[in-house]
């Protein structure tokens, strides 16, 4: 029996011709028969496509004689064995697939054909002018807005310029993007090279930004208001906007600062302003993770099908499946409390596939388990000294209003470790030197005598530990602690190349660190060192950072889930009854 001859264009539909000139499929197998069974004789004239009318219709006849052009002769072929019959394969729902007319892939999903797609159902990309202060704040900014464009204006250039010499982060920021616009308009000077065509943003290598970069090559006229000085480096960059916006009528224009009296400006101008929100971890800090998760009354009950549980050094371990388990984290604080029976606090040690390991936590309330006379007093303080007591547990971050035990229990905690149980060598603090009013300027002495004022806070806890541990360390234990402490306070600006090996890193403040800083002292830890991050998020001091932006909710927010991490936002404060009245009501 001759085959039909093949279809002249791809995914193109058999004439009703060689359709009706199909072999019918050969009995092979008991599976073969059951695909073609002789029980249904008008087997290929009844094929349907899923919803459609019957193939073997006037108005198939007409559909098939539409799209394809006028029956061939097929050459004649040689015979040979049953083949498989060239039909549509059944589903698995009972209806026959059909082959359809195929979309090439890059019609359908533009990101595969090799090409950025610059107009689409929301028309050409944005463009975004950039105000010096997001380039001094994140260096990294020219390459964070996707497939929209970046212009900059030539008074930001001329800022930018004014800010690059120096040793602060605003220097080192400026440079860092310098270099970067040096090494995208190196070809600018050319001449096959057209400014006003922009500049790939990915051709230094980052493939993410897919836009292009914009300089202002001529002046452009503005109508601002009178009352705006036209000198000024903020109205020369409002200028700029609102004539692009004249210019390019169809494309949608927006100033991207982080200066709220800038947006302000330009709203009131009638012209679109935002801040830039990719520094952000989060956009609402009442979504931080909190490192605790209160369980449902029924947990026992939904949990209790295959659980094991076991004994190992006085604590006890659960094995639990069920529909909590998706929602655990690795070293997250579970309790459990309900009114009339004893409550139970546990920590989640492992989750594999569909089961997780819980184990109860060590009771530091009681008072002959507490930490050189600190012991808990609500149930996240007792969160916190598990995982400040846990050798396990190499980063730690605690957040939390004022008052609530932050840095007395973090002081305790070291000088136990190191003290009594030496498991670490000694103890360094740091902190950002962000003044809350007017800088007193310069301080006299070396570096561990500038650094204490700022570490009030540190001295006022080593008094309450030193009145704590007179019955168990004595005087000697006093000095010795007050001396490990004050010894080693370092400043922040002589972190970078350093390596601590098996020491404890305490860094207060922490709230006022950006993520670049944030990272930069946590890789300065070495083999068995611990590093412990405080602060509270309701009180930031560095300009242009917020709850969203700050180094502290960067790092909680990345190191949750790891099996060496352990964050808990301490609650309730244990200061005095004033303070607690005065942080709710004022």
């Amino acid at each position: 029996m001759p085959l039909p001859k093949p279809p002249a264009k791809r995914a193109d539909m058999l004439n009703a011709d060689d359709y009706s000139s199909q072999p019918k499929p050969a009995k092979t197998s008991a599976r073969s028969s059951t695909r073609a069974t002789p029980a249904k004789p008008a087997r290929a004239p009844v094929l349907e496509l899923v919803g459609k009318e019957p193939l073997n219709t006037p108005a198939f006849q007409q559909t098939v004689n539409d799209l394809n052009p006028p029956a061939r002769t097929a050459p004649a072929a040689p015979k040979r064995a049953a083949p498989a019959p060239v039909v549509a394969e059944k589903i698995s729902d009972g209806s026959p697939s059909f082959p359809m007319r195929s979309t090439p892939a890059s019609a359908s999903n533009p990101s595969l054909s090799g090409t950025r797609r610059r107009k689409g159902a929301a028309g050409p990309a944005k463009l975004f002018v950039l105000d010096t202060n997001v380039l001094l704040h994140d260096p990294m900014s020219l390459f964070r807005f996707d497939e929209h464009d970046v212009y900059l204006p030539m008074i930001t250039l001329e800022e930018l310029d004014g800010h690059k010499k120096g040793m602060t982060e605003v220097a080192r920021n400026a440079r860092q993007v310098s270099r970067d616009l040096d090494a995208l308009a190196a070809d600018m000077g050319r001449a096959q090279s057209d400014p006003s065509a922009g500049i790939e943003l990915s051709k230094t290598g980052h493939k993410d930004a897919r836009g292009k970069l914009y300089f202002q090559t001529m002046n452009l006229d503005a109508q601002l208001p009178i009352g705006l000085p036209q000198g000024k480096a903020d109205n020369q960059i409002l200028g700029v906007v609102q004539a692009l916006r004249t210019q390019q009528p169809d494309r949608d224009v927006a100033l991207v600062s982080k200066d709220i009296n800038m947006r302000i400006k330009a709203r009131a101008l009638g012209l679109p302003a935002e801040d830039y929100f990719n520094d952000k971890t989060l956009e609402d800090g009442d979504l931080l993770y909190t490192g605790v998760l209160p369980l449902p009354t029924d947990f026992w009950e939904r949990h209790a099908k295959g659980m094991e549980s076991w004994q190992q050094g006085g604590i006890t371990f659960y094995r639990i499946s069920g529909p909590m388990v998706p929602v655990l984290l690795i070293n997250q604080f579970v309790y459990l409390e309900t009114p009339g029976a004893t409550p139970w606090y546990g920590k989640v040690t492992e989750i594999t596939g569909k089961s997780a390991v819980l184990k109860t936590v060590k009771d530091f309330s009681h008072q002959k388990h507490s930490i050189w006379g600190v012991a808990a007093r609500n149930r996240e303080q007792n969160f916190a000294l598990n995982l400040l007591m846990d050798p396990e547990c190499d980063f730690v971050t605690l957040t939390g209003s004022a008052g609530t035990g932050k840095t007395l229990m973090t002081l305790a905690a070291a000088l136990s470790q190191v003290l009594d149980d030496r498991r670490y060598t000694e103890i360094i603090v740091t902190r950002v030197t962000v003044p809350v009013g007017e800088d007193i300027g310069f301080l006299p002495g070396t570096e561990e005598e500038k650094m204490s004022p700022w570490m009030g806070a540190l001295d006022d806890n080593l008094e309450v530990l030193a009145r704590g541990g007179d019955n168990t360390a004595g005087e000697w234990g006093r000095a010795a602690a007050n001396d490990l402490v004050r010894s080693k306070i370092k400043s922040m600006n002589f972190m970078r190349g350093r390596t601590f090996l098996n020491k404890i890193v305490i860094i207060d403040e922490a709230q006022n660190l950006t993520p670049k800083q944030m990272k930069t002292l946590i890789t300065r830890a070495g083999p068995g060192t611990k590093i412990i991050c405080l602060g509270n998020l309701a009180q930031i001091d560095t300009p242009y950072l917020t709850e969203g932006s700050s180094g502290l909710t960067y790092a909680v927010d990345k190191f949750k889930g790891w099996p060496h991490s352990g964050h808990v936002t301490l609650a309730r404060g244990e200061r005095s009854r004033l303070a607690d009245f005065a942080s709710e009501v004022l």
